[in-house]
């Protein structure tokens, strides 16, 4: 299943957690799913998320690249509640789940008159996740409801077994329910320009590097299809300036921000940006 690919679609055969323990790892083409993955997946992953500095679990605006997430963050929460409204036009009274909902941000933005819960892992991020008053959990399996929509915001690259996960989906989802899954895109100009240094490969905590091609092999397997596909413009000049980070160039600040718009303007035709939101319906 797994298969070594050499310069296959210009993804490089290994690449390093340059977040936190600089250890390398490689990146093998799965033919099954169409997609990378993080080879070998450490079988304590676990203790790769163990780091102050790891963003999505904190609300921190410490130094430059905390603050710039935050900001970004606060921005695309009005286009996500937007998107939501425009895929359930007219109801009020949705009930909805987010897995790995992090700090739970995404669900307190969503309309008050919806019934909202969270799943995550991260005994930290899910404490601030209940400060906000959202009720959240550390796995589904405590879970009976059905949803109408379920969420996966840069979660999906992060869960290793696939399968399970699909199979969680038809448990919980209501039949003419949706899911919003958003992901990388190694297919981006920014991916390619980076090469082994583009942040979002992310090893080993993202055990999963997706394309189109793959979402959709994916779905196609599990009996889901792809409703829509939308970009995510501000993921490649944040994914760029952290890039240059770990290039340790000069000037990364600037550079990064050239290069995230250029990404952002080679993918007018395409929608090929450096994240992806794929809306998921189940096939009838």
């Amino acid at each position: 299943m797994l298969q070594s690919h050499g310069t296959m679609g210009k993804v490089p055969t290994n690449t390093k957690d340059y977040f936190l323990t600089q250890e390398s790892f490689g990146l093998s083409f799965n033919s099954t799913y169409q997609c990378y993955q993080t080879d070998p997946i450490p079988v304590d992953l676990e203790k790769y998320y163990e780091s102050e500095a790891y963003i999505s679990h904190t609300d921190g605006k410490k130094g430059l690249f905390e603050s710039l997430y935050q900001l970004a963050k606060n921005f695309t929460l009005a286009n996500k509640r937007q998107l939501v409204r425009q895929l359930f036009s007219g109801k009020t009274d949705l009930k909805v789940l987010d897995i790995g909902c992090g700090t739970g941000d995404f669900l307190k933005a969503l309309p008050s008159t919806y019934s909202k819960f969270g799943i995550e892992p991260n005994d930290s991020a899910r404490i601030l996740a209940s400060q906000k008053n959202i009720t959240c959990k550390p796995s589904d399996l405590d879970i009976e409801d059905q949803f109408d929509l379920i969420s996966m915001w840069h979660v999906l690259e992060h869960v290793p077994d696939l399968e399970k996960q699909f199979k969680t989906f038809d448990r919980l989802l209501k039949k003419d329910g949706k899911i919003i899954i958003a992901v990388p895109n190694h297919e981006s100009f920014d991916a390619t320009y980076y090469g082994k240094f583009w942040a979002a490969y992310d090893v080993p905590r993202h055990v999963w590097h997706f394309s189109k091609t793959s979402i959709k092999t994916i779905s196609d397997l599990h009996g889901y299809s792809i409703e829509k596909i939308s970009p995510m413009w501000l993921d490649s000049i944040y994914v760029s300036m952290l890039s240059e980070k770990y290039k340790k160039s000069n000037l990364g600040f600037v550079k990064g921000i050239f290069v995230g718009f250029l990404s952002n303007i080679l993918a007018l035709r395409k929608k090929d940006t450096s994240s992806l939101i794929y809306i998921l319906k189940k096939d009838k």
